[in-house]
């Protein structure tokens, strides 16, 4: 038997430690958060995509009663840029999220397991990995791609 050691590299850093695009998208993300509709969780998620075409698109979470008929944020904002950018590869995609009590988490959230199979699928249609900025007020995560948070991923056969 051999043991396999996988080790994502995440790179923490603050704010203003980020390249000027990359806190723009992160402040798109925030500003996303306040049109989350999130009537059971009380938990807004945005999300920001930038595509190679330099477009910036907004995603939040969207909440219904009969669960599955949802969305997250980081889909709305995929789904979004596919159906209007259909060619157009994402880039990057910044994450944030605000506590039932209004505030932005202090810590950094990551995507759910449907979402990082949407980046991961994301990735494997342009050819290319995603970089990542999870957002939290103590601390920024930065990965380029979603192999860090999801070493063993299901992919096509």
């Amino acid at each position: 038997m051999k043991e396999l050691n996988l080790k994502p590299v995440i790179m923490e850093c603050q704010m203003d430690e980020l390249p000027s695009d990359e806190q723009y998208l992160v402040q798109k993300a925030i500003e996303s958060t306040n049109n989350s509709y999130a009537r059971y969780s009380h938990f807004c998620v945005g999300a920001a995509v930038q595509l190679d075409n330099g477009e910036v698109l907004p995603g939040c979470n969207q909440e219904n009663a009969a669960f599955p008929a949802g969305i997250c944020a980081e889909r709305s904002a995929i789904f979004a840029a596919g159906a209007q950018y259909p060619n157009a590869a994402v880039e990057k995609i910044a994450i944030a999220a605000r506590e039932p009590n209004g505030n932005l988490t202090a810590e950094p959230v990551s995507p759910c397991g449907t979402c990082r199979q949407v980046l991961i699928e994301t990735e494997t249609r342009f050819q290319r990995p995603i970089r990542i900025l999870l957002y939290g007020r103590n601390r920024i995560y930065v990965m380029d791609g979603i192999s860090h948070l999801m070493p063993l991923s299901f992919t096509e056969f």
